[in-house]
């Protein structure tokens, strides 16, 4: 059994669709603070199989583990997480206490129910502003522009802390680029609630009304075009490099870190002109001021993921542009 935590959410939901088509089972728990549980029904829908889950927050460690304590856990990836960068900043205490305290709490419970294998999803904000481009797992951690960041930096030392204190531990730590896009059955995707965060949901519901402009956060970085650059990785890519990451475990890998990103960099002009092309919508868009804890650059070298994974992306920014939309007008 593969223990998922925040299962309803936009990565994990995907990711549990590859390990059931894999041949994994699946345990669920979220606290359905940023997804919904339909999302469960979908997935079913897809891969045809049940998923047993539990509503409830991974900081509360007596009611995860009673749940927990009905299955044999082989692995756990976790998940759960608040995750928006720009909310991070405004709402420090409450991503420290959600993403380190959880996680503590969820390592706790792992322990007691003798779970030693553990598949992390971290992020790309660890490197900070990056000392190189592109950015290897070589690439020294910097520091962080953001709470977010920083939680993902301080759980991973965390990890590193335990699987040196408990050797027969295995534990892989995924560093994620901008996932976006959503899967090609159109049934699950990403799916904020209240206001995106991300740019991706909020291109889509601009483009079926639902807003009525995309804010852009400055023209005026150091990039070809003056907005942002990011390595976007379409979110079915990723969830493939967590069933690759399984063989990682399935070796006794000790504890090994790999960034998940396609190597490519797209700006946000980029993908604006990208979706509009590939699905024959305009979209209007404003240009505003630099938002806070953002970087001007950012995009993987995925070498180490291929040459130990077996893992390279295979969609491209225009899939991931259809697929995104493809799914927005599925739940319209």
């Amino acid at each position: 059994m593969i223990l998922v935590t925040g299962a309803t959410g936009f990565i994990a939901s995907h990711t549990i669709v590859e390990l059931q088509n894999a041949g994994y089972d699946i345990v669920g728990v979220d606290n359905l603070c940023n997804s919904d549980i339909e999302t469960l029904k979908n997935i079913e829908k897809i891969t045809g199989k049940k998923i047993e889950f539990c509503n409830v927050d991974i900081r509360d460690g007596n009611k995860l583990k009673e749940f927990l304590s009905k299955y044999k856990i082989d692995c756990c990836i976790h998940f759960a997480g608040l995750k928006a960068v720009g909310e991070s900043v405004s709402k420090p205490v409450e991503y420290y206490d959600n993403n380190i305290g959880g996680t503590i709490s969820l390592l706790k419970v792992l322990r007691e129910i003798g779970c030693k294998n553990l598949i992390f999803s971290s992020s790309a904000t660890v490197y900070g502003t990056p000392a190189f481009m592109p950015i290897t797992e070589d690439c020294p951690k910097g520091i962080c522009t953001n709470p977010y960041g920083w939680t993902k930096h301080m759980i991973e030392q965390i990890l590193i802390d335990v699987q040196n204190a408990n050797k027969d531990m295995n534990i892989v730590i995924l560093r994620y680029f901008n996932p976006i896009g959503a899967h090609p059955s159109g049934m699950i995707g990403e799916k904020p609630n209240g206001i995106p965060n991300n740019l991706m949901p909020y291109i889509t519901q601009v483009a079926c009304g639902k807003r009525e402009k995309l804010f852009v956060y400055g023209d005026d970085y150091d990039t070809p075009d003056g907005t942002g650059v990011r390595d976007y990785i379409h979110v079915v890519d990723l969830a493939r490099g967590h069933v690759c990451a399984m063989r990682a475990i399935d070796k006794n890998c000790g504890l090994d870190i790999f960034n998940l990103g396609t190597g490519h960099g797209y700006s946000v002009l980029d993908v604006i002109k990208t979706f509009e092309h590939e699905n024959n919508i305009k979209i209007p868009y404003e240009i505003v001021a630099r938002r806070p804890g953002d970087i001007a650059m950012c995009y993987a070298d995925p070498a180490k993921a291929k040459s130990v994974l077996g893992w390279v992306a295979q969609y491209s920014l225009q899939d991931m542009c259809r697929d995104s939309w493809n799914y927005q007008k599925n739940m319209l």
